[in-house]
């Protein structure tokens, strides 16, 4: 129910619910503000936001902290009234802004903050050129949370943003305030690092220069970078991100808001992977004589390739795309064996029995992301998606405390940050649902919206058909999969999979897979293998073949290969991503490949040249024109097509038996799970850091 007021002299109508601050900024009005966030608990300790209120207390209200529900009317039933602008208010917040800076030290010089402080803009806009304090400032000694996130808590102003992030957000009780007044602190358990997967967004929050980004310290400041807006692709989620560049080097990797997919956080990985792109970079091509890869010109590898695809036969010729490839260089890759006359072709590295010709709602997260708040009961088969995902693990936090929403997880027992029913361990429990043998059927079939997320790790085995079969027969038994919501979602790890799906980059017709195209070269009768940045396998299986690996760093792919054509990484080209729910994005180029690297479509489009089947595209439009006229899902940027759960009914009917053994999750180390992450010195130490946690915690 509405309620009109009025703020400023401005009469306006809002929810009942709503905060006065909330009701002031609907009426065009600004409230500073420092403790105060949209996603986050109402703390109402740093005063700022101060207004007052006709008819009510004779004195400043909190407008964060006072809804609108709570105004009294006028004496003969006017609406009430909310002053922003009066002379009350006036010196009240300059007596705010007074007691904040009387401890706050003078660093802005060498503050990391600078530039982008909240204190810097407020005290310029709401405080007063002098202070009457005269005593010495306080001092606070800082503190280590971790290789993420510096202190410097001598600036803290105990606005709780970072303690309420962690604890509500993040679901770990890691930060916290101690002591009272002046003593007041604020800490983590013991001095211990932070453990979420998601703390750098803290730094976000921070309004002050208490929290700053320890691997970017000192490196730049804000009005020297150039700002590129773009898509991450360290998971499937397919954040919306900022990439800050100074000159052709990247410095930094900010979220940007998306309310349907990551709302205002990104992960620790997608923030701070920016110093791999600047190590172990392939900058040259190079060729390998004599078994030692050597640097080499463009023209001297194009004729290596080509002598051997030329000896070969099309049907020993073969393809794999790599997790992070965008789906402007795998259609230019598909195009090109399809002109080579081949059909080996695979982006499934992990071999994930997923195919595209049941339809596209048998591999997508189809109840959608910003879905996962309509849910009311949630099964997990074979993911931990704290790690595979972990702002869509934030979402599910988000939606439990909302309200009551019974988990339960399938697969490898771990702490998702929130409360979890631990099912089983495998196949034998999803029969056991399936079948209705199982208590927690009945919570999924009593559920109007139950969400069913399948990961990679159940999907990624040699009975992964048999388990996506189980589980959408699942989904549909218990009503998941109906006209106005289908619970059927598979959670993807590569941010290339599901473009890759969609433009069918699979086996064709008696084409073989990735785990065929591996045995058949072990077995020497794959001649030529290209590798599209795949470095997730295991590279001694292609026995003799002759390697041609397209990527970006000197990780596992490069090691192997016959070949190494230098690619450019996700910041470098312009390209388009799917995200896991079927989501067409769109990222910009923020930079420039280093040395002689090309962007990977130029490179393919330079070598079908050479091969004679030269590619009918000589820029991206003319590619992008192409992509749009083959498959015109593709140009519906920013859009999710479905088709109306066919492909969950298909998937559904495959049947097949599935194997005794648990569930595996598809990733372990959530640092280190690309080559760009590999490359990253700040990675390796989280890493360890996790490494080290886990083993204290199995003693």
């Amino acid at each position: 129910m509405n309620k009109t007021i009025f703020v400023d002299g401005k009469e306006i109508e809002v929810p009942q619910d709503y905060t006065l601050l909330q009701a002031c900024e609907a009426a065009g009005a600004e409230v500073p503000r420092f403790c105060f966030h949209d996603r986050l608990s109402i703390a109402g300790n740093c005063r700022m936001c101060l207004v007052e209120v006709k008819g009510g207390p004779p004195k400043p209200v909190a407008s964060c902290a006072m809804n609108v529900r709570d105004l009294r009317p006028g004496p003969n039933g006017e609406p009430p009234e909310v002053f922003t602008k009066t002379p009350m208010v006036k010196k009240a917040r300059e007596g705010v802004m007074e007691f904040l800076l009387i401890n706050h030290p003078l660093d802005c010089p060498i503050c990391d903050q600078g530039g982008e402080c909240d204190l810097q803009d407020q005290a310029m806009a709401y405080g007063v050129d002098a202070s009457r304090y005269a005593e010495n400032k306080r001092a606070v000694e800082d503190k280590y949370i971790g290789p993420l996130v510096k202190t410097i808590m001598t600036r803290c102003i105990h606005c709780t943003r970072c303690v309420r992030f962690t604890t509500e957000v993040c679901g770990v009780a890691d930060l916290g305030l101690i002591g009272r007044g002046e003593d007041a602190e604020i800490t983590s358990y013991l001095e211990n690092a932070l453990s979420s997967e998601m703390q750098g967004n803290v730094v976000d929050l921070c309004p002050v220069g208490a929290l700053t980004h320890k691997p970017y310290a000192f490196q730049a400041r804000p009005w020297e970078l150039k700002k590129t807006e773009t898509i991450d692709v360290m998971d499937a989620v397919g954040s919306a991100i900022r990439v800050d560049t100074r000159g052709r080097e990247v410095m930094r990797v900010l979220p940007r808001l998306n309310e349907a997919v990551n709302e205002e956080w990104i992960s620790d990985k997608t923030r701070y992977i920016w110093d791999g792109l600047k190590t172990q970079r392939l900058d040259r091509p190079y060729v390998r004589v004599d078994g030692k890869l050597r640097p080499a010109s463009w023209g001297e590898v194009f004729a290596a390739i080509a002598s051997k695809v030329k000896a070969s036969s099309p049907e020993k010729l073969a393809a794999i795309a790599g997790d992070l490839a965008s789906v402007e260089e795998m259609f230019a890759l598909k195009s090109l064996m399809t002109a080579l006359g081949s059909a080996n072709i695979d982006c499934r590295q992990d071999g994930a029995a997923l195919d595209p010709a049941l339809g596209r709602s048998s591999y997508l997260f189809n109840a959608t992301i910003e879905g996962v708040e309509d849910a009311d009961a949630v099964l997990i088969i074979g993911s931990n998606p704290r790690l595979e995902a972990p702002v869509l693990n934030a979402r599910i936090r988000k939606r439990m405390r909302m309200g009551p929403l019974p988990v339960g997880v399938i697969g490898q027992q771990a702490d998702l940050t929130y409360p979890a029913t631990y099912l089983g361990a495998g196949a034998e429990t999803l029969a056991d649902l399936a079948a209705g043998k199982h208590g927690f059927a009945d919570v999924l079939k009593n559920a109007e919206r139950p969400l069913i997320i399948v990961g990679q790790g159940a999907l990624s085995r040699a009975d992964g058909s048999a388990v996506l079969s189980a589980a959408a027969a699942l989904a549909r038994s218990v009503g998941a999969v109906g006209s106005d919501w289908n619970g059927f979602s598979v959670l993807h790890t590569a941010a290339s999979r599901v473009g890759g799906l969609d433009i069918g980059f699979v086996p064709g017709e008696g084409g073989k897979g990735t785990a065929e195209i591996q045995q058949a070269a072990g077995e020497g009768a794959m001649d030529v293998v290209f590798l599209l940045g795949a470095d997730e396998m295991d590279m001694s299986a292609f026995g003799s073949a002759f390697v041609v690996y397209v990527g970006t760093h000197g990780d596992r792919g490069a090691h192997r290969a016959d070949v190494i054509l230098p690619g450019a990484a996700y910041t470098e080209k312009s390209g388009t991503w799917v995200n896991t729910e079927g989501r067409v994005q769109l990222g910009d180029r923020a930079a420039f490949p280093p040395g002689e690297a090309r962007e990977d479509w130029a490179i393919l489009r330079a070598l079908s040249a050479q091969l004679g089947s030269a590619l009918p595209f000589d820029s991206l439009q003319d590619l992008r024109k192409a992509l749009y006229a083959a498959h015109p899902l593709m140009a519906g940027i920013d859009a999710i097509e479905n088709d109306g759960g066919e492909g969950t009914a298909k998937a559904a009917d495959l049947g097949g038996k599935m194997a005794g053994e648990a569930f595996q999750p598809a990733i372990t180390d959530f640092y280190l799970t690309n080559p760009i992450a590999r490359a990253s010195a700040t990675m390796a130490e989280c890493s360890a850091l996790a490494k080290a946690r886990a083993a204290e915690a199995a003693e």
